[in-house]
């Protein structure tokens, strides 16, 4: 069995190595444990800064972007080197949290799910008003029928076959939304595990609810062209 984790990353230089340390317990308890051969691709997406120094110096294969082409490229180009039989989507800012990924694989590798999705604790704090929560779970509900609450969230595995089968990756903030509709459509088993991960959230200042826009956008016009495309 091989698994493959790709990172998309752009200006992450504080994050990446704790990351990547993270991935490396996981490697020396839970891979080793099963057998499991780790392939860890990191995507610098055009950073400015040491991002992908970083990732070579702690033994990650560096996929160098030229210029940034956002989350959805980053993974796009990544999945042209990944040869796992599972195939991991992970954050470059999850940190040492990140060896909870052991609890993304378990339900696929007991064949109990074909896609995991990382489901986080409640973070302290109110951090903006859920209308792009909202919007992501009534879309997904009214476009599958399915009720998902993790559907922004862009830590999930797959089995490499589902991957294969729907219709690619979308661009923009709406590619977590965007690839669980296709993925339940097409009759895949989506399984929410809860995890003890942690990573950057966007706070309640200008820049932060400017984020937010764009990513309620993005969703929207994801769920409008899924919607005519059924």
């Amino acid at each position: 069995m091989k698994v493959s984790i790709l990172i998309p990353a752009f200006n992450e230089e504080k994050n990446i190595a704790k990351t990547l340390d993270g991935l490396a317990e996981f490697k020396d308890k839970f891979c080793k444990e099963r057998q499991i051969e780790l392939q860890v691709l990191v995507i610098d997406d055009g950073s400015s800064d040491r991002t992908a120094a970083i990732a070579a110096e702690k033994g990650a294969k560096v996929i160098k972007l030229v210029s940034n082409t956002g989350k959805g490229g980053a993974l796009r180009e990544g999945l042209k080197y990944a040869e796992g039989d599972i195939i991991v989507f992970l954050d470059a800012d999850l940190q040492e949290t990140s060896q909870e990924v052991s609890k993304l694989l378990l339900p696929i590798l007991e064949d109990s799910a074909d896609v995991t999705i990382a489901k986080f604790k409640p973070v302290a704090g109110k951090k903006g008003f859920g209308l792009v929560k909202a919007l992501a779970f009534y879309g997904v509900k009214s476009l599958t029928g399915r009720e998902i609450t993790t559907a922004l969230s862009g830590q999930r595995a797959f089995k490499r076959q589902v991957l294969n089968d729907i219709q690619g990756i979308p661009e923009g903030f709406g590619i977590e939304v965007g690839m669980l509709v296709d993925i339940l459509r097409k009759g895949y088993r989506v399984q929410e595990v809860d995890v003890d991960m942690s990573h950057d959230v966007t706070g309640r200042d200008f820049s932060g609810f400017v984020h937010r826009g764009k990513q309620f956008l993005d969703i929207l016009k994801v769920l409008v062209r899924k919607k005519g495309g059924r």
